[in-house]
């Protein structure tokens, strides 16, 4: 064989060699395509999930703050009954009051004319 035969031949190795390396190459970044455009796909689902879960949140949350809200009216407006309650419980205390302090006078006061009387 000759020096331009061995050359030749190198050559034509180195080329080949090249070639598998670029076909190689060349899978591995059609695999990192096809696996960055997976996690891509995996990423925006994860995102309308969390959209969707936020978008959730928020209406549940708009959902107790009304049933809060209604919660404290009603507190406000049973409140409010009871001061009334209260108020008019005071005020036919205050009577029942007035009233057995003038039975009590009368009573006194019969029982006085019934001595003076005898």
């Amino acid at each position: 064989m000759s020096a331009g035969d061995s050359l030749e031949s190198q050559v034509r190795e180195a080329e080949q060699r090249l070639e598998e390396a670029a076909t190689l190459a060349a899978e591995a970044e059609r695999r990192a395509a096809e696996e960055i455009k997976a996690l891509e796909a995996d990423l925006e689902r994860e995102r309308e999930e969390k959209e969707r879960a936020l978008a959730e949140a928020e209406q549940r949350l708009g959902e107790i703050e009304a049933q809060v809200e209604a919660a404290e009216q009603r507190v406000e407006a049973a409140e409010q009954r009871a001061k009334v309650a209260e108020e008019t419980v005071t005020d036919e205390l205050a009577r029942a009051r007035e009233s057995a302090a003038a039975w009590l006078r009368e009573q006194l006061e019969a029982l006085r004319r019934e001595v003076e009387g005898r």
